[in-house]
């Protein structure tokens, strides 16, 4: 039987059209692109609510729950938002208002915690910040880690970790065996070839973060990532290490001239030649219930 492998598709994120050309922005349009995807063998989809007129991040639930609930009404997909409140807020519960709310409305089934905090510096800038700005932290302090694990095993949704260093590999184990009736999580590989955070897109550096996470949580489910690169030249090597794949124009290299759909396609092509199948949404789910939280 032919290895099943999960894709995410993450249809836009935070860069909006300057960097992003072809990214959906109004629900409408993260709809029909999400629909797509998963006609095309996407199991997995993922957006930001953006605003639709500037294009930026906000925290609107009824736009999440519009276009989480249009893909499903058409697809079967495992949809989760990123929502992020306006600059500023420091409460943790305002923070996270919007995937709570999604929780509530029975909406949710992952949540999006990344566990640990990182620089997000793009590898080829040549100034140096200026003393005291600390623009570029991406911020996720201990305590408030604890608490999205808390609101996941509460609210019964897969914590979906974005691992942007190795040691957030290690963090995020540590959680799951505080936090045991916590659905299962699943470990994004965070690699980059814009930005100096974790590693290159190299089989070494894959098989490092598999290493570890079969030392910390044996048999949990990974997927590789990343942000400004192309994780498609990876994929025979996804497949025979038990793997699974995140594509989409979140994650691509910017200005790609490739749509979202097309990276899924290649994407499948890709793990069939490598002897894999796409697994559709209830295969994942399925896989998902049947882990264990790791021991210790």
């Amino acid at each position: 039987m032919a290895k099943k492998t999960w894709i995410e598709v993450a249809l836009n994120g935070a860069w909006t059209r300057r960097a992003q050309p072809l990214i959906p922005i109004t629900a409408d349009e993260i709809v029909r692109e999400g629909v797509q995807c998963v006609r095309a063998g996407a199991a997995i989809v993922h957006a930001h609510t953006l605003d639709p007129q500037t294009g930026r991040q906000n925290n609107d639930v009824d736009n999440c729950a519009a276009f989480i609930s249009a893909i499903r009404s058409q697809v079967d997909a495992i949809v989760y938002p990123t929502a992020v409140p306006p600059p500023g807020v420091t409460d943790w519960n305002r923070r996270y208002s919007t995937i709570l709310e999604l929780a509530r409305r029975g909406l949710v089934e992952w949540g999006f915690i990344d566990p640990g905090s990182v620089n997000l510096w793009r590898a080829e800038t040549r100034e140096a910040p200026a003393y005291g700005d600390d623009r570029g932290i991406y911020a996720n302090s201990p305590g408030f880690v604890d608490h999205l694990m808390r609101l996941a095993e509460q609210h019964h949704f897969h914590p979906a970790f974005a691992c942007y260093e190795p040691g957030f590999v290690r963090h995020g184990a540590m959680l799951h065996r505080r936090y045991p009736r916590t659905p299962s999580p699943v470990y994004r590989f965070m690699v980059s070839s814009a930005f100096t955070f974790s590693f290159p897109p190299e089989p070494w550096a894959l098989e490092a973060y598999v290493r570890l996470l079969d030392k910390v949580s044996p048999g949990a489910p990974w997927m590789l990532a990343g942000l400004g690169v192309d994780v498609l030249p990876l994929i025979p090597e996804v497949v025979m290490m038990g793997g699974h794949v995140r594509v989409g124009l979140e994650d691509a290299p910017h200005n790609s001239t490739r749509t979202n759909l097309a990276m899924v396609e290649t994407a499948v092509d890709a793990i069939q030649k490598a002897g894999g199948e796409p697994a559709a949404a209830s295969e994942v789910r399925i896989a998902m219930a049947a882990c264990k939280p790791p021991l210790g």
